[in-house]
């Protein structure tokens, strides 16, 4: 089944106590500003960055594990894009709320999550029909 994905940016993994100050730091080391401080949904505390280079999504995460930075792919379809990624040598780690938490071949962890404004920012990659993670030229490649 042909899917889009693409990047949809970077999480701050902070094990903090106080997630304004982290997100605050942040903000400043990368000459953002802090959009959101409410963008949590009650069980997780996030803090979305503003005026990001590219309108690259940057959120700031209050965590229990140690501190570190994961990046998110965006998809119309999280699981055929699990998939694609499983066959280039990822693993579904565990499906959390609305997302899978992967891991690459080289062990980093990273999540697929659903895209949620594809008219914003770099046009999304165009997978499908066999491509085994060959981006499609056109999107009428699968017809």
């Amino acid at each position: 089944m042909a899917h889009r994905s693409r990047l949809a940016g970077f999480i701050i993994d902070c094990n903090t106590d106080n997630l304004d100050s982290a997100a605050d730091f942040w903000a400043q080391a990368l000459g953002c500003s802090v959009a959101d401080r409410e963008s949590g949904d009650g069980e997780a505390e996030y803090q979305q960055l503003g005026e990001t280079p590219g309108d690259l999504h940057i959120e700031v995460q209050k965590v229990e594990h140690s501190s570190r930075v994961h990046l998110d792919i965006e998809s119309d379809d999280i699981d055929a894009e699990a998939a694609r990624l499983e066959a280039l040598g990822a693993k579904r780690i565990g499906f959390v709320k609305r997302w899978w938490v992967m891991e690459a071949p080289s062990g980093q962890r990273f999540c697929v999550v659903r895209m949620l404004h594809p008219e914003r920012g770099a046009a999304p990659n165009e997978w499908g029909c066999g491509t085994r993670g060959q981006a499609s030229t056109h999107s009428s490649s699968c017809r």
